[in-house]
């Protein structure tokens, strides 16, 4: 049996065409794998602990080799069991929102806690950077306002789709499916979300 961890970064909830196909791929996925868990983490109502203080000063310990202060070991507890219960997981379903042609403010604040040095990435000079949370799944379900294919002018402003492909590789999860629902300002919700249910239910068989 695997745990997925559904993780919705929308603030738009009912008007999402991320979340509406999320829901899609999710319930043909659940249709397939019925014995599979899935749990899901709304960015937009949990509260993720500021990166500063006593936090920042513990991240810096951690590279320079240093112990924990008390003060420091309890605020980064809280860092610690974020990325516990996100490495607990065994597929991950990501809904998101261009913005500014980049991610949501909450999902990459999100990241930036989940990417920690000897927690889910190692570094040494023989290795180099070292992804440590591998045998896992991805899937990243993007709208975007607008259409950047690739081979043309439009690619070079998708810091969306690549820099998702980038992080997860880069902590060890390199078995990533993708949905692209694009244009969504310019073209009817209901056709693009009907292209995107198709592609939702095949991307779920596969999943």
């Amino acid at each position: 049996m695997a745990k997925i961890l559904y993780i919705e970064a929308s603030p738009r909830k009912d008007r999402s065409l991320s979340i509406a196909t999320a829901k899609v791929f999710l319930e043909d996925y659940k249709a397939n794998h019925p014995t599979d868990s899935i749990e899901r983490l709304d960015l937009w109502t949990t509260s993720l602990p500021s990166f500063d203080g006593y936090i920042l000063q513990s991240k810096y310990a951690i590279f320079h080799g240093l112990e924990h202060t008390p003060e420091q070991k309890k605020a980064w507890s809280e860092v610690e069991e974020i990325i516990a219960h996100f490495i607990a997981f065994d597929k991950y379903v990501f809904s998101f929102p261009m913005w500014n042609f980049a991610i949501p403010y909450q999902l990459k604040h999100y990241i930036d806690i989940l990417v920690q040095p000897t927690y889910t990435f190692s570094y040494s000079p023989q290795e180099g950077y070292k992804g440590l949370v591998v045998g896992k799944k991805a899937c990243l379900i993007c709208s975007r306002g607008g259409k950047y294919p690739e081979g043309t002018e439009f690619q070079k402003y998708d810091f969306q789709l690549p820099y998702m492909k980038l992080i997860l590789g880069f902590i060890g999860i390199t078995d990533i499916h993708q949905i692209i629902i694009e244009g969504t300002l310019f073209e009817k919700s209901e056709v693009l979300l009907e292209k995107a249910m198709i592609e939702a239910k095949n991307a779920a068989a596969t999943f």
